[in-house]
């Protein structure tokens, strides 16, 4: 089944659709009213192998096959385009579609508006609504999970910093002999911190590589629903490591730093 859509001549412009083949319509009540245009979905649904000038018999009449536009989201985005056949019928409109400058305030255009539809249309009130916000409507779900992600890793990484604050100011604290050895021996600073914190950047370096697989593997599972989706490179898995890696020295650096500069006569000297 395709969907039947009933379009005007600067409807392909005004929603911004690319004519593939042929032309759009032009305006003109009895030469378009026997042309229909299809979207490359509705070609490949009927199988033309060249749709130009193919003649359809349909429910509203005789058509000859005017052009044919590139694919397009109209309805769902979940699913792939839909078989669309585009029509010329002045007077069947029930909506009327017109994309404001994006120069122009939108309250002042909707002002300027509001009396022309009612002008023409005493009998029913100017309804309006934007088509970006009716499409991004459709992602609410979607939106409200990657909130919820969002708050849920950020106390997750939050617990997690904790968790790596408290371990290392034990291990500083196990240690502290061995750093004040270490100093009068003439370790520096850098060399202590380097000491106390390459234990975990090496657990964080393989709970990454264990995670990435996982990680991928949920993301690609969710993105299959998406007949339009991007593809997930190694860049966005580099970042999300390099980033753990970076909060984990931010967590323990202070620790570390702390227990290097302490005075080795007072680390010695300790029970």
């Amino acid at each position: 089944m395709a969907t039947v859509a009933v379009s005007d001549a600067n409807y392909f412009k005004t929603v911004g659709m690319t004519i593939k083949e042929g032309s759009a319509f032009v305006g003109e009540l009895g030469t378009d009213s026997s042309k229909v245009l299809l979207n490359e979905a509705a070609v490949r649904s009927f199988r033309f192998k060249a749709p130009l000038n193919q003649i359809m018999r349909t429910s509203m009449g005789t058509l000859r096959v005017a052009g044919v536009v590139k694919d397009a989201l109209m309805m769902s985005p979940f699913s792939s385009a839909e078989p669309t056949l585009f029509i010329y019928r002045p007077g069947w409109e029930s909506t009327i579609l017109y994309r404001l400058s994006p120069t122009e305030s939108t309250q002042q255009a909707i002002a300027r508006l509001t009396p022309i539809f009612n002008k023409y249309n005493p009998s029913f009130p100017y309804a309006y609504s934007f088509a970006d916000e009716s499409y991004a409507a459709k992602f609410n779900l979607e939106t409200l999970i990657g909130k919820l992600a969002g708050i849920f890793a950020a106390l997750a990484v939050f617990i997690s910093c904790l968790g790596l604050f408290g371990l290392a100011a034990y291990m500083a604290e196990q240690r502290t002999k061995e750093i004040g050895i270490r100093k009068v021996l003439g370790a520096s600073v850098s060399q202590v911190w380097l000491l106390l914190s390459k234990d975990f950047i090496l657990l964080v370096l393989i709970s990454c590589v264990i995670a990435t697989p996982v990680a991928f593997y949920f993301l690609q599972s969710w993105l299959q629903k998406y007949n339009y989706r991007i593809s997930i490179g190694p860049g966005v898995f580099i970042a999300a490591a390099v980033g753990a890696i970076v909060i984990t020295l931010l967590t323990i650096s202070f620790q570390a730093i702390r227990a290097a500069l302490m005075n080795p006569v007072r680390s010695l000297r300790r029970d």
